[in-house]
């Protein structure tokens, strides 16, 4: 009775905060599968998560992570990922931090077991599969295997449609700039080098270069007004296809053998990450109190595409309130859960609140 009744008030909370104005955090001290199961349907925006790993440490209060057998570990995940789809909007986001383990000198693939199973079983869609690289990594003993230094962190929808705002996220481009009256492109592409192909070449016909050297100029031209920021020309002969070419498989091949070349054309508000994150491990989080705090560095990309401004961000497995700490940096409500009291106490004294 007494659990029963700490999971309805906290289900109160929630409620409340759903309406309320304060982007300060909600954290709340509960067994995440239970109180998940009294939210509402379609009522989260953005979840990222980094559940305990299975056989890694003893977490306070115990929870996911110490079952006896990983089969047992993937088993519970997956139901408490039932109760994730169910909560979080059809425009909503999904990201999954979870690293792999050895058992009798093999390596389980605990992470895409569970990301096919979610596939397979569940119906989500897997976006992106992003490479955490550590960069520096943690010390390996083995004499037998390389070193472990990266992670998956996987972008899960439920939905083909969904929020995303990858402008967001874009990198600032490099200007462009006009050097005796020609225009020159951040990277130094003037236009000179394809010109003399194009005049030159024995692959295109006499029409196609008169259409090449017009396309040329209009892209420069775009560069110089701003609407591009960089871009590559492909011309037939001279360039190799940068996908295929096979014209069954590629439109850039099949562009390639109709027009005789085609632009790759940068975006003018910078480029978008790649799936490939090089970022540092913190060690700045208490590792006294928490060993496995993950960097605030990997939840920004996710909130500032997957989050709209007015959104709430979940945390099911909040540990010390990383997620949360992100999101109200970056004015989003935000709503963590965990298991322990101790993490969560920790977790308000980061975000400058008190455990009233």
């Amino acid at each position: 009775m007494v659990v029963e009744s700490r999971l309805l008030k906290n289900m109160g909370k929630v409620k409340d905060y759903f309406t309320s104005p304060d982007l300060m955090p909600l954290f709340l001290e509960a067994d995440t599968y239970k109180l998940l199961q009294l939210f509402p349907d379609d009522c989260i925006d953005c979840i990222i998560t980094s559940p305990p790993y299975w056989g890694h440490r003893a977490y306070a209060n115990g929870g996911i992570g110490l079952e006896e057998n990983w089969e047992d570990y993937i088993t519970k995940l997956l139901l408490i990922f039932v109760e994730v789809k169910r909560i979080l909007k059809p425009s909503g986001s999904f990201w999954l931090n979870i690293g792999d383990t050895y058992q009798n000198k093999s390596l389980i693939g605990i992470p895409w077991r569970i990301a096919l199973q979610m596939t397979d079983q569940q119906g989500w869609i897997i976006r992106n599969s992003v490479v955490w690289n550590k960069v520096k990594g943690a010390p390996d003993n083995a004499k037998d295997k390389l070193r472990n230094v990266y992670e998956p962190f996987f972008h899960f929808v439920k939905t083909a449609r969904y929020f995303y705002d990858v402008d967001a996220i874009r990198t600032k481009p490099r200007q462009s700039k006009v050097v005796n009256g020609s225009v020159v492109s951040a990277t130094g592409v003037s236009g000179v080098r394809y010109r003399r192909q194009i005049e030159l070449s024995t692959a295109l016909n006499d029409s196609e270069r008169i259409n090449a050297l017009k396309a040329l100029d209009e892209v420069l031209e775009e560069v110089r007004a701003g609407k591009t920021s960089d871009f590559r020309m492909i011309i037939r002969g001279q360039q190799r296809t940068t996908h295929s070419d096979s014209e069954k498989v590629s439109g850039r091949a099949r562009e390639l053998a109709e027009k005789g070349f085609y632009f790759l054309k940068y975006h003018p508000n910078g480029s978008k990450p790649s799936d490939v994150w090089d970022i540092l491990p913190e060690d700045t989080q208490r590792r006294k109190s928490h060993f496995a705090p993950y960097p605030e560095d990997l939840c920004k990309i996710p909130i500032l595409a997957t989050c709209p401004k007015s959104g709430i961000v979940l945390d099911p497995f909040m540990g010390t309130g990383t997620t949360s700490l992100v999101a109200y940096h970056l004015q989003r409500k935000s709503i963590g859960i965990d298991i322990s009291g101790d993490y969560i106490n920790i977790a308000y004294e980061r975000c400058g609140l008190t455990n009233d």
